[in-house]
């Protein structure tokens, strides 16, 4: 629904006009015919397979997307922080689906990890990007700041992202001592790489290169997560 509601400005920018809509690929009609069956059919699944707070997660997390997040790219800078909370929702839907309670601080704990990693995960997208964005007509904070103050307040948030990780430790949310040791050395490297980010000011290979590490890092995280569960 996302591609619809954005097509005029993908075909406008480098690393969007390649999608389905602008590159001719499909019609905006059928993008928006598969994005209602998905919305019915998974609206679906979770109503007849969970429980209706998953259900009213799910919903919500479409609404606050695609109503709320998509129209404030178009005028504001800052429209990635309300717009985190999409990446925070998944989590939340998951652990309710299994039977969960939203007022467990494991989960918001975790949950409060992906809406925090969105943030640099974006702002150092931009950094390589910027100019790509200003050509969809999108605001973005590379107009507003230098490249050296966004890459120190994204150091920053990486930085917050990196302390919520570590804490996963101190909640009781792994079982082995092993999980505890590979998430610490985890947080280590991606502190290490992101040092190196903070000093690569113009070097776009650097920005492509960071946006790629704390990517695996979130999923090392997800995958220590997974198999600390699994043995």
């Amino acid at each position: 629904m996302n591609h619809y509601q954005e097509r005029g400005t993908d075909i406008l920018m480098d690393r969007t006009k390649g999608r389905p809509i602008p590159s001719g690929l499909v019609t905006p009609a059928f993008v928006v015919t598969v994005s209602v069956f998905f919305l019915i059919a998974g609206s679906a699944v979770l109503f007849l397979k969970t429980n209706l707070l998953t259900l009213y997660i799910g919903l919500f997390t479409f609404i606050w997307y695609n109503a709320v997040y998509t129209p404030l790219k178009k005028v504001m800078a800052l429209a990635i922080i309300p717009g985190s909370l999409v990446g925070a929702l998944p989590p939340l839907a998951g652990w309710t689906a299994a039977g969960g309670s939203l007022a467990d601080d494991k989960i918001l704990l975790i949950a409060a990890y992906f809406f925090i990693w969105q943030i640099p995960h974006f702002w150092i997208l931009l950094l390589v990007y910027g100019k790509d964005y200003d050509k969809g007509g999108f605001p973005t904070l590379t107009n507003i700041l230098s490249e050296t103050q966004l890459i120190r307040i994204t150091f920053t948030w990486i930085l917050l992202t990196i302390a919520v990780a570590l804490s996963i430790n101190f909640f009781g949310i792994l079982n082995y001592y092993i999980s505890n040791a590979l998430l610490t050395i985890l947080c280590f490297w991606i502190f290490t790489m992101s040092l190196k980010f903070l000093n690569r000011t113009g070097d776009k290979k650097s920005f492509k290169n960071m946006f790629i590490n704390i990517n695996i890092f979130t999923l090392l995280i997800i995958t220590i997560l997974s198999v600390d569960k699994l043995i």
